[in-house]
């Protein structure tokens, strides 16, 4: 929340209301004696910074019968400037609704009175109010970015999430066509709409948005797990979310690296294991406490591996399509990037692989791997899997848009 906002707003009635108050010659010409004389009172005491006895001077008028619409359009318009002045909402409010209900303003004038309101009304923590007033002003062309904000935060903190959630997102979309990023704190208000709503796939799609223009690694890390902990994401893709967690830098301590290590050696990647295990060490994540010994055991493991593996090139003719899948990432993690890339591709040629979103996702890891940062967003986008496949390609393409 923006907790200048309150204080901003009021100001901000405050110089418009005034401004609305009409001068003692057309009050003369349109108001009868009985009513001009406290009116003109009402206004020596403004000029005197006296708003509570100018409010009580005004409120002398009211038990004049009679009054024509001229008359109750200024004593209004002169009611409300003042009670706002005073810091009377309510009153302000009542009489500037008065005002904009007699439909003999212009346009200007009553963008203005309806801006005055939404203020008022968000002041006086009447947030409903302050919103409807709010989006009546935006609805006849008003272009206030403050009355703008206005309007979400009324929303957000009257309850109203899903409205606050959707006028966030229309200014999202006004941002993006001008050529800007949202606002940082825009976007984690919308992830809070979505987090109050209990909506966590409305939840994780703001995320999405604040790691694509603000990827820090506490963002990433929230996304990634709630990605992990959807309905229907598979268990078997543990290493996949581990590689994008490696990426993305939020690999955190000495069991994250070795459970990814020992995942990848499962899978029949020890070079990928050992690449691993290496980065651990070398940030001294691994080799500094109580389980160093296993760590270097691991290591030394998935070294033997990976230098028995790097001297095998499989013959691919007589292979199943996902042992074709299989050994083409295992070739691109070994340094061999056009073969692999070729054996992904023809394992994924016909219909025979078990799990195609699977190795789409790994094809186009693969092309990310080998420096095709085009093709690899390419494919990616491809991958519409249920099972996760298609949440974790999303997120490797945001990472890899902005990835040099």
């Amino acid at each position: 929340m923006n907790r200048n906002l309150n204080r901003l707003g009021f100001l901000l009635c405050l110089v418009i209301g005034l401004s609305t108050i009409a001068p003692s010659g057309a009050a003369d010409e349109n108001l009868r004696p009985e009513i001009g004389k406290p009116l003109k009172a009402a206004q020596a005491l403004i000029s005197a910074q006296k708003y509570r006895e100018a409010l009580a001077k005004v409120a002398e008028v009211d038990s004049i019968p009679n009054q024509t619409a001229a008359e109750h359009l200024i004593i209004e318009r002169m009611r409300g400037s003042v009670a706002l002045a005073a810091g009377d909402i309510e009153i302000a409010a009542r009489a500037f609704e008065a005002v904009i209900a007699t439909n003999k303003l212009s346009q200007e004038e009553n963008a203005k009175l309806m801006q005055a309101l939404s203020g008022a009304y968000y002041r006086s923590g009447t947030y409903a109010k302050a919103a409807v007033w709010a989006q009546r002003y935006l609805d006849i062309g008003g272009d206030d970015p403050n009355t703008g904000q206005l309007l979400i935060q009324a929303e957000y903190l009257g309850g109203n999430y899903t409205k606050a959630a959707q006028a966030l997102q229309t200014r999202f979309s006004a941002d993006r066509k001008a050529g800007r990023k949202p606002a940082e704190d825009q976007l984690r208000l919308l992830a809070g709409c979505y987090q109050k709503l209990g909506d966590n796939s409305g939840y994780v799609s703001a995320l999405e948005m604040l790691v694509a223009d603000y990827p820090k690694a506490d963002y990433w890390r929230d996304l990634v797990t709630r990605v992990q902990r959807q309905p229907g994401f598979a268990d078997r893709l543990t290493l996949d979310v581990y590689r994008l967690m490696r990426a993305v830098g939020i690999l955190q301590d000495a069991s994250d690296y070795m459970e990814m290590a020992q995942l990848a050696i499962q899978a029949g990647f020890p070079t990928e294991a050992k690449a691993i295990l290496e980065d651990g060490f070398k940030q001294r994540i691994l080799g500094a406490g109580n389980d160093t010994e296993r760590q270097l055991r691991l290591r030394d493991l998935a070294a033997k591996q990976s230098a028995a593996d790097q001297k095998v090139v499989a013959e691919s003719t007589a292979l199943t399509a996902d042992a074709l899948i299989n050994n083409g990432y295992n070739d691109v993690v070994n340094g061999r990037y056009d073969s692999g890339i070729e054996l992904l591709k023809k394992g994924l040629s016909g219909s025979g692989a078990k799990r195609p979103e699977e190795a789409r996702l790994h094809l186009g890891l693969a092309y990310w791997i080998a420096g095709r940062k085009a093709e690899a967003a390419s494919v990616l986008a491809t991958v519409q899997g249920t099972d996760g496949t298609g949440a974790l390609a999303r997120l490797w393409n945001i990472y890899i848009a902005k990835a040099s």
